[in-house]
């Protein structure tokens, strides 16, 4: 049902919305925190995959295999590239690049002969007006801003072929299996990272392992999690922007739960994305295929 979906899709923005504040306050190296996230999650889902879908798991094919190095190297990609620049150019700028994703999932789909109305351009330029109101223009100039916007940027591409590829698995594999082994593969290439370029993966304080758990939990379990089962029900363009509703959230959660005043332009931005998002789901001229029976 349509309401169930949209429920779904308000949990899933309550989790990654509350990312941002959690990770803003862990002191960590922040490819360990994404590390974290990744092999935590795993951890809880292994056994829950193990033994309620052995079966699935014992009919993955080459195709499987590959589609699924696809997405986690992608998402390991994107959350790579995020991360860091976030430490090298303003936030502003760095958010209103990645969230480009969207745009690059209509692209991908075009590459593969998907027909884009032009309510679903309007969508888009409306949704990403709202990213811009919200962050801010950024007009900083240096060598180190110029490297984190193109990581940025970089971070979108990544997170549109990791989209597009989930909703490719998510048609044949239940989302138990596909975020089990997704975020596996993800966790173990931020490990090499994080190895290679010696950052602690341990020696945190209590209280940041907790919120480290926390991340888990809210950006993966009830984030990641809740949205890669959406992605064959509602399809990778709109998924993408529902979590453009990430940007205002995680301003409106910093305000209630770190005392961070939100942007002046929060409201008008949150206005422009949910506007976006109507339009784009309104303007598709079929719906999206119906899920398989898995979950």
């Amino acid at each position: 049902m349509a309401s169930v979906r949209w429920a779904l899709a308000v949990v899933g923005v309550l989790g990654v919305s509350a990312s941002g504040p959690l990770m803003a306050s862990i002191a960590a190296p922040a490819l360990a925190i994404a590390f974290w996230r990744n092999a935590l999650a795993t951890a809880v889902l292994v056994p829950v995959a193990a033994g309620s879908r052995r079966r699935e798991l014992t009919r993955l094919d080459r195709r499987h295999a590959r589609l699924l190095a696809v997405a986690g190297l992608t998402l390991a990609g994107h959350f790579a590239c995020w991360i860091t620049a976030l430490q090298l150019t303003s936030v502003a700028s760095a958010t209103a690049l990645v969230c480009l994703q969207a745009g690059f999932v209509v692209l991908i789909g075009r590459w593969y002969g998907a027909r884009v109305s032009r309510g679903v351009l309007v969508g888009l330029a409306a949704a990403f007006a709202g990213v811009l109101v919200v962050s801010g223009v950024d007009v900083t100039v240096s060598t180190e801003a110029l490297v984190g916007d193109l990581l940025a940027l970089a971070g979108g591409i990544f997170g549109a072929v990791y989209t597009w590829t989930g909703a490719e698995l998510r048609r044949t594999l239940s989302t138990t299996v596909y975020t089990t082994l997704c975020y596996g593969i993800c966790a173990l290439v931020l490990l090499v990272v994080c190895v290679g370029g010696g950052q602690a993966l341990s020696g945190y304080a209590t209280e940041d392992w907790v919120k480290l758990g926390a991340v888990a939990l809210s950006a993966q379990l009830l984030g990641h999690s809740v949205f890669n089962h959406l992605l064959v029900t509602m399809g990778p363009t709109v998924v993408s922007l529902v979590l453009l509703l990430e940007v205002p959230g995680a301003a409106l959660l910093a305000a209630v739960f770190l005392g961070q005043a939100p942007p002046a332009g929060v409201y008008a931005g949150l206005v422009l994305i949910v506007v976006g998002l109507g339009l784009v789901v309104s303007a598709r001229r079929t719906p999206p295929p119906v899920e398989p029976g898995v979950d």
